[in-house]
């Protein structure tokens, strides 16, 4: 694990982007396309302001959440509406989305025919990470019901999480974002960096963040 500090916010925001978008780059050079998974919630959108304008071929990249609450698209708790008003701008408009959720059906139904539909995305390119202060990461929450199931070898490539009091989500499971390509952390404050440390020392059911630790590169600022 790679962590690399920045003065500020501002500039973490930037120097990622720069790095998200050259790597994104080298992808599409020996690769017909490229699939980008990359989180909700405030923490990327400073990110996204900026990698939408990079110039790279767009229309080849694939992007995916690395989770959903299992609201529709224009529902105010939706990442997928955040991707919209903050990534899939400037240059970043030709971008292909492939969304998760499945009017109609509930999580359980929907993960089987995402799996197989998600499979010629495999493995993911290049994933940028979130995580709680919880050490959750996705939507692989410490206390999840089935969590050992989602991080096992096994586990198919998309998951149902449910947690006591919150909507139902969606997620990738724990080897489908441990066997990215190229795996990016961003985190803020000294309570996350403590609780990413802290992580490195447990077991990934205590600390789900544990279980993508391998070459992964963490962003960091106060």
């Amino acid at each position: 694990m790679n962590i690399v500090e920045y003065p500020d916010r501002d500039l973490l925001a930037m120097g990622l982007a720069d790095a998200l978008a050259s790597e994104l780059k080298n992808c599409l050079l020996v690769h017909p396309f490229a699939s980008f998974v990359v989180p909700g919630g405030t923490t990327p959108g400073p990110i996204f302001d900026s990698l939408c304008a990079a110039d790279l071929e767009w229309d080849r990249v694939n992007v995916m959440l690395s989770d959903e609450r299992w609201v529709p698209e224009d529902h105010e708790r939706s990442n997928a509406k955040l991707l919209k008003e903050r990534l899939f701008q400037s240059r970043a408009a030709a971008a292909k989305f492939v969304p998760f959720y499945v009017e109609g059906q509930t999580p359980a139904e929907a993960a089987p025919g995402l799996s197989e539909r998600l499979a010629d995305q495999m493995p993911i390119s290049l994933l940028l990470l979130g995580m709680g202060a919880d050490m959750h990461t996705a939507s692989l929450f410490p206390g999840a019901v089935g969590l050992a199931d989602m991080l096992a070898d096994d586990a198919p490539l998309v998951v149902p999480v449910s947690v006591e009091g919150q909507e139902p989500r969606i997620s990738f499971s724990g080897p489908a974002l441990a066997g990215a390509m190229a795996k990016h952390l961003v985190i803020y404050g000294a309570e996350k960096r403590a609780a990413l440390e802290r992580a490195d020392r447990l077991d990934p059911v205590q600390a789900p963040i544990r279980a993508v630790m391998g070459g992964l590169t963490v962003h960091w600022a106060e």
